[in-house]
């Protein structure tokens, strides 16, 4: 991985020349609209850079966006990887150890998820305060390099508490209906069945999705500062459940997205 890594950095350097970002984003399904707020220096497809895995999304383009926001140098991942894909775990958390290695500080992640908890409602905002894994595999399995990180990572505060409590101020400041919740991570890509969704809840989940667990595993590793923020664009309510609709859950992000852009604009700002 190393080799791989070095790679990936030295092609990425000769493009952005002494850009150093000091912030990672990852940029869920249908989210991809906070670059709209970066003043762009450099884009660069994912499929141009050696040892980069491709998006097979069509509604996540695969691009790194360097530029600056708020005042702060960003890289945003404009299209993540999920395992449904076929990627491996290590392909999927790749990009991250490259935005690492490019010198971020803080890893910030959005993504789209399911409500399980009837008091969350489709379109709310929920900020991640914790995770549970159902993901069949670590991104860390196999044989550890000391140089990315210890062979047992602490996982005992994932998410950074005081940017979530930052978070929640900004949301009501600005009159945003942000909730503080657990998100459940499973492999995907189909959807849960109503015994799933009782099941999910029952263990504690606030929220269920197929993203973003794997790359704050290795944030966490490579001792990363994590903010996550979802975006709940359906409900998977046992008593009341509905057919799934993509083009509903990317219009209901769509909608969303702003309220989303504003609170990790001005988290950033304020680094």
């Amino acid at each position: 991985m190393l080799q791989a890594l070095k790679e990936s950095v030295e092609y990425l350097k000769k493009k952005i020349g002494n850009f150093e970002p000091e912030v990672g984003i990852v940029l869920g399904t249908g989210l991809g609209g906070l670059v709209k707020e970066i003043a762009i220096e450099h884009s660069i497809m994912y499929s141009s850079i050696p040892n980069f895995p491709i998006s097979t999304l069509e509604f996540h383009s695969g691009k790194l966006i360097f530029g600056t926001l708020k005042g702060k140098k960003v890289v945003a991942m404009q299209g993540r990887l999920h395992y449904y894909e076929g990627y491996s775990m290590q392909q999927i958390t790749f990009p991250i150890r490259v935005l690492k290695a490019l010198g971020i500080k803080h890893l910030f992640v959005s993504n789209a998820a399911g409500s399980l908890n009837a008091e969350f409602k489709k379109g709310d905002l929920m900020i991640i305060s914790d995770h549970i894994n159902l993901q069949p595999e670590s991104p860390l399995r196999g044989l550890n390099d000391s140089e990315l990180g210890p062979r047992f990572p602490d996982m005992s505060q994932p998410y950074q508490k005081s940017l979530i409590e930052a978070g929640l101020q900004i949301a009501k400041s600005e009159n945003i209906t942000c909730h503080k919740g657990i998100y459940v991570a499973v492999t995907g890509p189909n959807l849960e069945t109503k015994a799933e969704y009782k099941y999910l809840r029952i263990i504690g989940g606030d929220a269920v999705g197929m993203s973003t667990v794997p790359e704050v595993i290795v944030a966490n590793h490579m001792g990363l500062p994590v903010f996550a923020i979802s975006v709940l664009t359906d409900e998977g309510f046992p008593e009341d459940l509905q057919p799934f609709n993509l083009e509903e859950i990317l219009a209901t992000a769509a909608i969303a997205e702003p309220k989303m852009t504003s609170i990790l604009s001005q988290l950033i700002s304020s680094l």
